[in-house]
């Protein structure tokens, strides 16, 4: 090797010897971080013990109907399968008249029974605490969906696309919803009637090009539905994609089915949205639920929450969107947690976000790094939070911060040569 290689071997050598010392830290951690996957044997027995109490076969289990009939919704249940002390049950209870509260079985398996419960990801997001009911704080409708919604079922907060919301059903009740308002006591999908005025104002609106199916959950509803709204949206000339906001292939995975992929391939161009927000709700069935879904030809991205208590450390983040990409989802978006009542205490401070995506950008593939995301208050739009890279701005150069910290000018100006 002759002396030229010789030497850029080794500043190449030094070079890896710096990077790896930026990684360690986190190798180190992640190695400490309990998932989804490494768990899956606990997963498993409590799988167990829950159909055993319940009376239920493994076809039961497998059955998505069987999860929705089953869900847990009050606290004697609950604790036949976890620990609650006095004031945790107190807590549950008092929540409970005025939030309405319900967790999937399988969804339930992911807790476990014993510990800490307030540590807990999975709990923290599933059943009520006390701090639900702090008051004077948050607001029921902090995007004012009241005052954005044109036609029955529309939200509309830009020039070219819109939300239908056509349930307030979900597999399970997050305890940060940002729709809590609409959640009541009864599992009431929009009628027919609604959802087809809906889609005639989107007929009669030339400018929508893209329409968002959320609710509540849209996968609650039946194939029969699903297949009928995305069937009337596909016969819309001017609408040239959709999307789904689903929850439950993360929280109740079996209601993907082989029969509602074949139903979801009729309606490309078609995209779903899904919301991990911890490694934890990364299992052997929900990375089943998103390759089905994947090999239907649906691409697949994940809208992260920046919760308190759950997600909001640099490491946790960067361990589920890394995850994310093993089950073939694209993190798309992480967003500070809303100011709804009965939620303010997941809320983080904006810092915590942009804290986290320093720790990803350069530290991750690109792949594996969302947009983070603060939604103005009252409809005004979602916002893109950034680190500040952009140090300044000169006539011919500008001043900026790599991801490693280091401070270079980079040239600001027009090429000097071209086409004449």
């Amino acid at each position: 090797m002759d002396t030229s290689k010789k030497s850029s071997r080794q500043v190449s050598l030094k070079r890896a010897g710096v990077l790896k010392t930026r990684i360690d830290p986190y190798l180190a951690a992640s190695a400490k971080l309990p998932t989804g996957m490494k768990l899956k044997d606990e997963i498993k027995a409590r799988q167990a013990k829950i159909k055993e109490v319940l009376g239920a076969s493994e076809d039961d289990w497998n059955d998505w109907h069987w999860q929705i009939e089953n869900r847990i919704v009050d606290s004697d249940t609950l604790a036949k399968f976890i620990t609650i002390n006095s004031k945790q049950k107190q807590d549950i209870d008092d929540v409970a008249k005025k939030f309405r509260w319900a967790i999937s079985p399988y969804f339930l398996s992911l807790i476990e029974p014993e510990g800490d419960h307030y540590k807990n990801p999975i709990y923290l997001q599933a059943v009520p605490t006390g701090l639900e009911l702090v008051e004077g704080i948050g607001s029921p409708d902090p995007m004012a969906e009241e005052f954005t919604n044109p036609a029955p079922c529309i939200t509309r907060r830009y020039p070219d696309r819109l939300i239908i919301n056509v349930t307030n059903q979900c597999g399970m009740y997050c305890r940060h919803c940002q729709r809590r308002r609409n959640i009541g006591e009864i599992d009431k999908p929009q009628s027919k009637e609604n959802l087809q005025a809906a889609v005639d104002y989107i007929k009669n609106t030339p400018e929508i090009r893209d329409v968002l199916v959320t609710g509540g959950d849209p996968f609650t509803l039946s194939d029969e539905m699903l297949d009928w709204l995305l069937g009337e949206l596909d016969n819309i000339p001017h609408l040239e994609f959709k999307r789904i906001g689903t929850r439950m292939p993360v929280t109740l995975p079996q209601r993907v089915t082989p029969e509602l992929c074949e139903m979801l391939k009729k309606h490309h161009p078609l995209f779903i949205n899904l919301q991990f927000n911890s490694q934890m709700e990364i299992t052997e069935e929900t990375k089943k639920s998103c390759e089905m879904l994947a090999n239907a030809g649906i691409p697949l991205g994940n809208q992260s929450v920046l919760l308190r208590g759950v997600n909001d450390h640099p490491y946790i983040m960067k361990k589920i969107c890394q995850e994310l990409l093993t089950i073939r989802v694209r993190p798309y978006y992480i967003f500070h947690a809303k100011g709804v009542v009965g939620t303010m205490h997941f809320r983080t401070s904006v810092d915590i976000g942009i804290e986290i995506m320093e720790h990803l950008r350069g530290y991750t593939s690109g792949l594996a790094i969302p947009t983070f995301i603060i939604n103005a208050p009252e409809g005004r739009g979602k916002t893109p939070m950034l680190p500040e890279y952009l140090i300044s701005q000169g006539r011919d150069t500008v001043t900026i911060r790599t991801w490693e910290g280091q401070i270079i000018k980079y040239p600001n100006k027009d090429a000097e040569v071209g086409f004449e």
